[in-house]
């Protein structure tokens, strides 16, 4: 099953899936600043556009651009700055 998801006022959008691979979202971010939460561990790779990551525990931020993969530990929190319109793939396990 496909499920739809939006976020801070429609300005994050994905579509979940879950099947034998696990769970995995594919997105789109539209420019701003945002802060996440995990539940599990997450790996999130960027396919378009580019991101700058404060991961968590670290000071300096953290460029990604198409197929730059970051992870983030499970019950952890996250900062993401968007310039452009961008899309990425988060897989968690």
């Amino acid at each position: 099953m496909i499920n739809v998801n939006e976020y801070f006022d429609g300005k994050v959008k994905s579509l979940a899936l879950e099947n034998t691979d696990g769970k995995t979202t594919i997105g789109v971010m539209e420019p701003g600043d945002y802060e996440f939460g995990t539940s599990t561990t997450e790996f999130m790779t960027v396919v378009s556009g580019e991101m700058s990551v404060l991961l968590p525990g670290e000071v300096k931020w953290q460029k990604f651009k198409p197929f730059q993969t970051f992870m983030v530990p499970k019950d952890a929190k996250f900062k993401l700055h968007v310039e452009e319109a961008s899309g990425y793939r988060c897989i968690y396990k």
